[in-house]
């Protein structure tokens, strides 16, 4: 089982953000150091969270540099918001710098603010997405002999030649969907690429059993991906990162301890999203950008089981057995969820000794 740390953490005001940035690239070289097998990054704007993450390629391409062995992954760009054009230069150039270890997280994401801010309505997204990883597959494909490619949906565009540079290796680097909807399983499946594997069902988001919804969805995969006909090489590499998420991780030496630390740290998460809802409620002030789901109370049990793990070294353990016997290939831990303070980041750097001391040689 691989061990990947999320960096997606929130600044409160705009002073923040320099500190910001500099706290995340020390958690993802300490990150390095440790042992991880990856660094992702969300793909976020306006409000706050991963500031620095409103152009993660470009963060991405920073921390490669200096962490040349680290692969790297997005969860997940926003399809709809980039247009196809330098949605396929972008990760070709970070294809190259990562000497193909790269993993794009794809989807129509989940925000009306952030949606209208870039002209597109929530209510658009899902199908611009489906356009545009459709005209992204085409441009992958183009040779310079062929006929222009006309882009004629949400974005416009006339590519006469090719898109340069061309990707690092004989195929374009990985996507990898959210195995939530069909179209997005036989997407994963079909291309033998690696899936996340969500813990609810909408339009209800949290709940005390997240591993039965992680085996429903896994299975769906699983079976389509074995059906596709791959190479058993290509089935291998794509469930060694077929990911499931936390958004908050957390370990402490003591059970009592973690638990204290980590209703803490939700906290200010909490206040954190608290602080947003008046922006988020004018973004949806007509039908077009209206939302259909909600996400509790992170303070809640609910919420606790299906993002969180925290415990001791020993329960965090324990708990993870579960998902391995699944088939889960890779735990993306998120480790600085929240306002990213002094003692939050103190918090993170706790979490990400205990899992390489105690947590990652246990699945290896």
């Amino acid at each position: 089982m691989r061990f990947s740390v999320f960096l997606n953490a929130r600044t409160m005001t705009p002073d923040a953000d320099r500190q910001l940035t500099v706290d995340l690239e020390r958690h993802a070289l300490l990150a390095g150091e440790l042992g991880f097998d990856a660094i992702f990054l969300p793909d976020h704007h306006f409000n706050g969270y991963m500031a620095i993450a409103s152009d993660s390629y470009m963060f991405a391409s920073y921390l490669a540099a200096k962490l040349p062995a680290m692969h790297f992954g997005f969860s997940v760009t926003t399809v709809p918001l980039h247009h196809p054009v330098r949605f396929v230069e972008r990760i070709n150039i970070l294809d190259h710098l990562t000497k193909g270890k790269l993993l794009v997280g794809v989807g129509s994401g989940t925000t009306p603010e952030e949606m209208i801010g870039f002209g597109v309505n929530y209510k658009d997204a899902g199908r611009i997405a489906e356009e545009n990883l459709a005209a992204a597959e085409a441009l992958w494909n183009k040779r310079m002999e062929d006929d222009a490619i006309e882009l004629d949906g949400f974005h416009k565009g006339r590519v006469l030649q090719r898109i340069a540079p061309s990707p690092y290796g004989e195929k374009h680097a990985r996507l990898m969907p959210v195995a939530m909807k069909d179209a997005s399983i036989t997407r994963a499946a079909v291309n033998g690429w690696p899936a996340f594997i969500p813990a609810f069902t909408p339009p209800q988001i949290g709940g005390l059993e997240p591993l039965t919804h992680v085996k429903k969805y896994f299975g769906k995969y699983h079976e389509q991906l074995l059906a596709a006909g791959h190479s058993s090489e290509t089935v291998k590499d794509a469930l060694s990162w077929t990911t499931h998420s936390y958004q908050c991780v957390h370990l402490a030496e003591t059970d009592e301890q973690a638990r204290k630390e980590v209703l803490e740290i939700l906290t200010s998460y909490q206040e954190a999203v608290d602080r947003e809802s008046a922006f988020n409620a004018k973004a949806e002030s007509d039908d077009a950008n209206k939302k259909t789901d909600r996400t509790g109370s992170a303070l809640t049990e609910e919420w606790m089981a299906t993002w969180c793990l925290y415990g001791s070294p020993a329960t965090v353990i324990d708990k993870l057995r579960a998902y391995q016997q699944v088939g889960i290939g890779n735990i993306l831990c998120g480790t600085v969820t929240g306002p990213l303070t002094e003692q939050r980041l103190a918090y993170a750097d706790q979490t990400l000794r205990l899992l390489a001391q105690h947590v990652t040689p246990a699945f290896q």
